[in-house]
């Protein structure tokens, strides 16, 4: 009886044990890697996500079976995320659901996803994901449904997704899809490439997938003709290619003029090695000139051929191409990230060489952090430049990072304001390796170094009001005349440089400070004098949206109108110490800083009812920079005449003084 006790209750620890022990560390591990590919998550959806924590049954947008024991949905949608899929998603065996949808995810769709067995619904819809659609999703025996509309997908449709025997909703719109539409059975329609995963049965079309209801593969640049076996979709599934159907509407011939042939080169290649069968009664021998003659027409026709393939790989150089990078050296992250150098085609490209000489041998340092170094240099009859070199070891740059680098590279290259620091090219080096960045120079330093460690008689109230116009400028700019809108990642007086004449010029330097510090491993907080309290809750979500950027405005005027920096030891947080004067407008006064003898009472009420509209603390509730910025130019009156108004009391007083 003793023994039977003893045996339950051996039995029951070990039970309890095992239950604590239950969640696979494997899928907490995939976890954590699909956020550590995420560098920019404005609406903290990740927060709770501890890598600490051995059961993520809790955290936001995971769901878990019944018995807690497994992952069973991912859903995070419409959350903004910004960064890479983790080919570690594979490990989350019982996945059922993968819903992505509607955040700014980049890179390629790793190949591993094909290995989720489990997976009825894959949605990877409206992000920014480039490069083929792998053929080993043919693998997902399970999946119902997948979305992959509204990303920059290249390359053709796999026929493997006609192994999807379950499959009944497929929307592949909106992408830059092109071959043809793969139907039936057959070589023209077999994938050029086959994965470490796909099975070794013919490839098959889509006329196999009889559960197939809803398909759209509008808005791409397929070519061919509708297969009838898809007949019953909607003409619309299919309009905007480049088919040959006028019903349907496809695109002009112009738009469809550089569509690859439904051949691929590589196909075409195979098949000049493959024997021809000649009919069997064709069995006379040819004559002897005309066999010459066949033979110089070959040596000319594969001369030209030669001639043609370098031709053509020389002017690829120069147009859009989707190549592997591959990281020399040790290779520790296995994951093919796909790099379309024609995304920087129209940017340019310096040498190492050609900055080393402008900068001096790297010796004029104007600027550094823990993960940049600043140097400034003159081009050979051109202009003056500043170039950030980022601080980087090679064996922590990953291939994430250099998608990364190019997009940052791209997205500020299409900035052209006069109140934003102008991108002038960039520097990427693999030996030795280098990431540089090059900006047109801001002779007169930053904001920052004026207000607080220059001459405060330099920035008069009219001048300071000018810089305050200009910064709203070059953010109304950002925000409504770009599209996708752009974002300052820390708003701050660093973050703002003056030419000779004073004017801002808005530049965004601080942007790699969470990708490199991730890079890196390191967890700790990153901080700049100029952003310590603009959010106080986190540092981690510092302005990387747009009412971040309105919010981090509001506490830059404070910081100009008070010559205060945002943060001090003694006072705390500018906000919470200007509190109390913005809301009594009688005292509004003590707000000014006292190295100002004069002001307009007039623009002081403005910027202090613009500030307030700025810091508001329902961020739904903040004004747009567009009608912030019509506000101030509309109020405030930096002319000559004001100016020359300002002056004139000043000396007045100068007078009655002496």
């Amino acid at each position: 009886m003793r023994l039977c006790v003893v045996f339950q209750v051996l039995v029951t620890v070990e039970l309890v044990l095992g239950i604590c022990d239950a969640f696979p560390s494997n899928e907490v591990y995939a976890l954590n890697t699909f956020k550590e590919a995420i560098y920019e998550d404005p609406l903290l959806v990740l927060s709770n996500w501890n890598g600490l924590d051995s059961d993520p049954c809790g955290w936001a947008g995971v769901v878990c079976s019944m018995a807690q024991d497994h992952v069973i949905k991912i859903n995070i949608s419409g959350a903004s995320l910004k960064g890479f899929l983790s080919p570690n998603l594979h490990l989350l065996s019982s996945l059922q659901e993968l819903i992505l949808h509607g955040n700014v995810l980049i890179g390629t769709i790793p190949k591993e996803i094909g290995l989720l067995k489990n997976l009825k619904a894959l949605d990877l819809g409206a992000n920014q994901l480039t490069g083929p659609i792998p053929s080993e999703l043919g693998n997902l025996t399970n999946i119902m449904k997948i979305n992959l509309q509204s990303n920059g997908l290249t390359g053709k449709l796999p026929a493997e997704l006609g192994n999807l025997k379950y499959l009944e909703e497929l929307r592949l719109d909106r992408n830059k899809l092109q071959g043809l539409v793969p139907a039936n059975t057959g070589s023209d329609f077999t994938s050029g490439v086959r994965g470490m995963y796909a099975s070794g049965a013919s490839a098959t079309g889509f006329c196999r997938t009889s559960q197939l209801k809803v398909a759209d593969f509008s808005f791409n640049f397929l070519i061919g003709s509708i297969p009838k076996c898809l007949g019953y979709l909607p003409k619309s599934s299919f309009q905007g290619n480049c088919l040959q159907h006028k019903d349907p509407k496809q695109r002009s011939a112009a738009l469809c003029g550089s569509t690859s042939p439904p051949t691929s080169h590589a196909l075409t290649l195979s098949n000049k090695h493959q024997p021809v069968e000649e009919p069997r009664h064709q069995t006379s021998s040819k004559p002897t000139w005309l066999l010459a003659l066949e033979v110089v027409t070959g040596v000319m026709v594969g001369s030209l051929f030669i001639v043609g393939l370098v031709t053509g790989l020389q002017r690829l150089k120069n147009k859009s191409s989707i190549i592997p990078w591959k990281k020399s050296g040790s290779e520790k992250d296995h994951m093919t990230i796909y790099v379309d150098t024609g995304m920087l085609k129209d940017v340019v490209r310096y040498s190492k060489q050609e900055l080393e000489v402008a900068c001096e041998d790297f010796s004029n340092i104007i600027g550094s952090s823990p993960d940049s170094i600043v140097y400034k240099g003159t081009m050979k009859g051109g202009p003056e430049i500043a170039v950030i070199s980022l601080c980087v070891k090679e064996e922590h740059w990953t291939a994430y990072l250099e998608l990364y680098f190019q997009k940052e590279v791209a997205e500020l290259a299409r900035i052209n304001h006069e109140n934003a620091g102008k991108l002038l090219g960039y520097c990427r080096e693999s030996s030795p390796f280098t990431r540089m960045l090059v900006f047109e120079y801001a002779s007169n330093g930053t904001l920052y170094e004026h207000l607080h460690y220059g001459e405060g008689c330099q920035l008069s109230w009219t001048r300071r009001m000018k810089i305050v116009i200009g910064i709203a400028k070059g953010l109304t700019y950002f925000h409504s005349e770009l599209d996708p809108p752009f974002t300052i990642s820390e708003l701050n007086s660093n973050s703002v440089y003056l030419t000779e004449d004073f004017s801002p010029k808005l530049v965004d330097f601080e942007s790699w400070k969470s990708i490199i510090s991730r890079s890196e491993k390191n967890s700790g907080a990153i901080s700049s004098e100029g952003a310590i309290c603009v959010l106080p809750n986190t540092l981690e979500s510092r302005h990387l949206d747009v009412q971040g950027n309105i919010y981090a405005f509001g506490v830059l005027l404070l910081e100009i109108i008070s010559g205060r920096p945002p943060y001090c030891k003694d006072k705390g947080c500018l906000v919470d110490w200007a509190k109390e004067f913005l809301e009594m407008p009688e005292v509004l006064s003590y707000v000014v800083d006292p190295e100002l003898k004069h002001f307009k009472q007039e623009d002081l009420k403005v910027i202090c009812e613009v500030i307030n509209l700025c810091i508001h603390p329902t961020t739904s509730r903040r004004t747009s920079m567009k009608d912030l910025c019509a506000i101030l130019e509309s109020n405030i009156d930096t002319s000559i005449t004001a100016e020359l108004k300002a002056s004139s009391l000043a000396w007045a007083e100068l007078a009655l003084s002496s």
